[in-house]
């Protein structure tokens, strides 16, 4: 019976000397330490969360288009010159001038113009009696198949002197090949004109055109009558059609013309103005957020800072798709995401956040 209390006592100083003398080993061994230092390096290898206000966002489905730059340009434009010599009889009409089409914009001086065509006249008549003549004699045997050959041949050089000095007269009057504006004064009264020399250059607004040059990689989205929509320099902003996009690619830039048809009847649009374009084109899932969320990668990438969620930091590589007054819209995001818009500056891929929330962009 006394085994028990030996037993006991050895049990008992077993203990008392592990809890003395091996106090370290048994707490290393238990998975506890009472080391504030080992306790604080065990801290301080956890990096601390970094404050930053996110924004839960989801995908919304936009009407997306193809911006561009470009400018307006006159739907057709004429230098207007002529086609034969003489001194300048008319009055010059100015700049800025409206011309309907067949509105005459010079006059050269006939001279003996109008003389040469009554002598044209006089000479095919009588090429007309002679051939009537001849055929008639002709029919009844008294006349040549040479003389009658002859006298049509000499009929046919008549007709044909006519009509060229009714062209040289007609040419002595340079009219407006269609309605719109002049862009330069007419020629001077009293100015020599030769064949090649300008008169004046009519320019057509209405329509105008609005010309874009659409990158390689956006081209695909440009449909034929593609609707669109321009905002000129001036803040005015019109409405338009695709009318022609380009099949082969400026050499230079890679880039395929692009041109609008607008509607311009005040003639409110001039020529040459700089104008921002957008095309319609095929739907998209985007997320609006706050320009300032927009960050770069150390590679340049744009994109964002999104929260994981493990409740770290990542970056986000997107597409920005439109610049509105309330936000940029971007894809690339999936279908929702929580992203950061204060802060995304302070953090990198991997940094524990501690992230507040504020509402969702509307």
């Amino acid at each position: 019976m006394k085994i028990v209390p030996l037993i006991t006592a050895a049990v008992v100083t077993a203990f008392l000397y592990f809890l003395v003398m091996e106090r370290e080993a048994l707490l290393v061994f238990a998975g506890v330490t009472d080391d504030p230092a080992a306790q604080t390096t065990a801290e301080a290898d956890a990096p601390p969360a970094v404050s930053v206000v996110a924004l839960h966002s989801k995908a919304r489905e936009i009407d997306s288009a193809v911006i561009l730059r470009g400018e307006t340009e006159a739907s057709r434009q004429v230098e207007v010159r002529a086609e034969t010599s003489g001194r300048v009889v008319s009055a010059p009409l100015r700049k800025g001038a409206f011309v309907s089409e067949g509105k005459e914009l010079c006059r050269i001086d006939a001279g003996t113009r109008a003389a040469t065509v009554s002598e044209a006249e006089a000479r095919l008549a009588e090429a007309r009696l002679n051939e009537t003549a001849a055929s008639k004699l002709g029919q009844d045997g008294f006349a040549s198949e040479t003389r009658i050959a002859g006298s049509k041949a000499v009929l046919t050089s008549a007709e044909t002197a006519l009509a060229n000095a009714r062209r040289e007269l007609d040419r002595t009057v340079i009219a407006a090949p269609f309605a719109g504006l002049l862009e330069t004064d007419t020629a001077e009264m009293g100015s020599l004109l030769q064949p090649g020399a300008l008169c004046a250059t009519v320019i057509q607004l209405d329509p105008v055109k609005i010309v874009g040059f659409v990158p390689e990689t956006e081209v695909g989205r440009i449909g034929d009558k593609a609707r669109a929509g321009a905002r000129l320099v001036t803040g005015q902003e019109v409405m338009g059609t695709v009318t022609f996009l380009s099949r082969s690619a400026d050499p230079q830039t890679r880039t395929f013309r692009v041109e609008i048809d607008v509607a311009n009847a005040d003639l409110a649009i001039r020529d040459g103005q700089t104008a921002e374009i957008l095309i319609a084109a095929q739907g998209a899932d985007a997320h609006l957020l706050p320009a300032s969320a927009l960050t770069l990668a150390d590679n340049g990438a744009l994109g964002v800072r999104v929260i994981t969620p493990d409740n770290t930091a990542l970056f986000q590589q997107i597409t920005l798709i439109r610049d509105t007054a309330e936000g940029v819209w971007v894809s690339g995001l999936g279908n929702a995401a929580d992203v950061i818009v204060v802060g995304q500056e302070y953090v990198s891929d991997g940094v524990p956040v501690a992230a507040t929330f504020r509402e969702t962009q509307q």
